[in-house]
């Protein structure tokens, strides 16, 4: 493996961060691996955090972002990603703030709705709680589901 010299190694971190939003842990493992000492990268992620080629808040902003539209993820696992990067809680939050909650609110009925045609059960309990779990490992919380499952079974006597 070739040895890099700091320079070298602050060059391609910030190739690295320019090509999608980065957080301070994924640079830190990816500096690692080219070979740097616990020095050296504390030296380079702060050059890179004063230059803003890594900014926490902004990458909470964006991952929440995509998630949420995207991957279609609810905010409990958004949140549990995010700390799993060990990132600030006060960015977290500010991420959160980026789900607008009519499109959130759009996208967890069009996901169990879609679930739905795919459940089966023995009874209407069965799998209404299969849709509760199904719901709740995508990160929505039980609340959320709940509220739309009895919203649906509402809106079914309406027919």
């Amino acid at each position: 493996m070739k040895e890099y010299t700091e320079n070298e190694l602050r060059t391609k971190a910030e190739a690295y961060c320019a090509k999608t939003e980065r957080c301070p842990m994924e640079v830190e493992q990816k500096l690692g691996q080219w070979g740097a000492d616990e020095e050296m990268k504390a030296r380079i992620l702060a050059s890179l955090e004063k230059d803003r080629f890594i900014d926490t808040a902004r990458y909470c902003k964006a991952f929440v972002r995509d998630k949420y539209r995207f991957a279609r993820w609810g905010r409990n696992k958004i949140v549990q990603a995010l700390r799993l990067k060990r990132l600030p809680p006060e960015d977290i939050r500010a991420g959160l703030e980026e789900i607008d909650e009519d499109e959130y609110s759009r996208m967890l009925r069009e996901v169990l709705a879609q679930k739905e045609k795919q459940v089966t059960g023995r009874n209407d309990y069965e799998c209404a709680m299969k849709l509760i779990r199904f719901a709740v490992s995508r990160g929505f919380t039980l609340d959320e589901v709940k509220r739309y499952i009895h919203q649906a079974s509402d809106d079914a006597y309406l027919d």
